[in-house]
């Protein structure tokens, strides 16, 4: 069409994201009367109505949600553009978005970011941290490059590259510390508090003890690890987590921390990327150099990429 710009998509997608005017002008950093008017523009070079605006609310029109889907390829297209140039032989260099789930960024994150910053000079790290979902769907969306999770993620579009494995160990009150480890089954019917749903690992603590996801609760859902550590500590119940959390998380809570026997509960923690990315390669070196940067405790997975789509196993 035109006369339509990559500026007045970016504008619509980041619309379409937020449903409201006021935010979505806060994360395109300009006023919301402006991109009021590059809407409108864009409604009338289309010659149709994008979006239903109300006091609170924007929604899309179901022709808004058609040229969303569009818009969205073309953006991707343009950002991989960007990735193509970035893809020199040198390395990786300017702005790379990384996302991050909540269970690895505050104990992985320091480690990283110096190894990063070591081996790439020239690279500006962008961190988003997030659940597994809202990551996947901003790498599908182009805004972000690569993303650290739980593997699989059984997404056929997206390669993943496995940086290391991980126990989760269980979270006891400081007084037990002295009682037998309870088994998988045992662990089902005591006061097992977990992350709130959303996050992988809650699911992975539930399948691990045998337990379903949509169960009634009757202990605490939390939005992070301190806070089930802490109401561990203050004889609320037991937890699961990972161990790469114990040193951060257990260190001011009066709580007992015990490893499980073999086999014991384990996690693959790993990268994903688009599999269309022309970035694909320097992406590979990263992961060699953040599976350089894990801690003795943890053990480094062989550097084998590997698409995902061949699991039954949620993220």
């Amino acid at each position: 069409m035109i006369g339509l710009t990559i500026r007045q998509m970016r504008y619509f997608d980041a619309l379409a994201r937020h449903g409201h005017f006021g935010r979505a002008a806060d994360a395109s950093a300009i006023s919301q009367p402006a991109l009021s008017v590059q809407i409108k523009e864009m409604e009338a070079l289309l010659g149709r109505q994008l979006v239903e605006r109300a006091a609170r609310q924007v929604r899309l029109t179901t022709f808004g949600e058609e040229v969303l889907l569009r818009v969205r390829d073309i953006l991707r297209a343009v950002d991989e553009l960007g990735d193509l140039a970035r893809a020199a032989p040198s390395g990786l260099s300017g702005r790379l978005r990384l996302g991050v789930i909540p269970t690895v960024a505050p104990y992985l994150l320091p480690r990283l970011v110096a190894a990063v910053t070591r081996s790439y000079p020239a690279l500006d790290l962008d961190v988003r941290e997030t659940i597994t979902p809202r990551l996947l769907d901003e790498l599908a969306e182009g805004r972000l490059d690569t993303a650290i999770v739980a593997l699989p993620v059984s997404e056929p579009t997206l390669s993943e590259v496995p940086l290391f494995d991980e126990a989760f160990v269980l979270v006891r009150p400081e007084a037990e510390a002295g009682d037998p480890m309870p088994a998988p089954d045992q662990l089902s019917r005591m006061r097992l508090l977990l992350l709130e749903e959303g996050h992988c690992f809650r699911d992975q603590a539930l399948s691990f003890c045998t337990m379903p996801t949509a169960r009634p609760r009757h202990g605490l859902d939390g939005s992070a690890l301190s806070t089930l550590v802490q109401m561990v500590g203050a004889g609320l119940g037991v937890t699961l987590i990972p161990e790469m959390a114990v040193p951060v998380e257990t260190r001011s809570a009066p709580v007992a921390v015990s490893h499980f026997p073999e086999p014991q509960p384990r996690r693959t923690v790993g990268m994903i990327w688009r599999r269309s990315t022309p970035l694909a390669a320097q992406l590979d070196g990263l992961a060699g150099v953040i599976r350089q940067a894990v801690a003795p405790g943890e053990a480094p997975c062989p550097p084998t990429p590997r698409t995902t789509g061949t699991s039954d196993e949620g993220p």
